[in-house]
């Protein structure tokens, strides 16, 4: 949502009704749900395709089953995982992503595989650096 008003901190020339460097900004609890451990990865397997909690889970390699619970929650009420819920016995739940969602993932994902591609650089700086502090 654009308006006309100036925003500080947003910079790249947008004017924007949010500002997420603004303590009470609500924008700023979404981004710490997107950009957070889990909601990154979450929303980066999901780009993949629909998975049930369980699947979604071995692909998150680490993450809990509470912490995937509360990271589905939050992303689902942020609109940007949908859930749904088959009426059979036992219950299937499946996770896929809205059209906001996927934008968000194939974002994220263009970080997620810069990083990659440079952690060998980032390795090598990480060396440097605690080499420094053992000297």
């Amino acid at each position: 949502m654009e308006t006309a008003g100036g925003t500080a901190g947003s910079g790249g020339g947008q004017d924007f009704a949010y500002d997420v460097f603004a303590r009470n900004c609500p924008s700023r609890r979404t981004l710490e749900h997107v950009t957070g451990r889990w909601g990154a990865l979450t929303l980066g397997a999901l780009h993949d395709g629909t998975f049930r909690f369980n699947e979604l889970r071995r692909r998150v390699d680490g993450v809990s089953e509470k912490m995937l619970s509360q990271t589905l929650q939050a992303l689902e009420r942020d609109g940007l995982v949908h859930r749904d819920a088959q009426p059979t016995n036992p219950p299937r739940v499946d996770y896929t992503l809205t059209p906001l969602g996927r934008e968000v993932a194939e974002r994220l994902l263009t970080l997620i595989h810069f990083m990659e591609g440079r952690m060998d650089d980032v390795l090598e700086s990480r060396e440097r650096y605690d080499e420094t502090r053992r000297g």
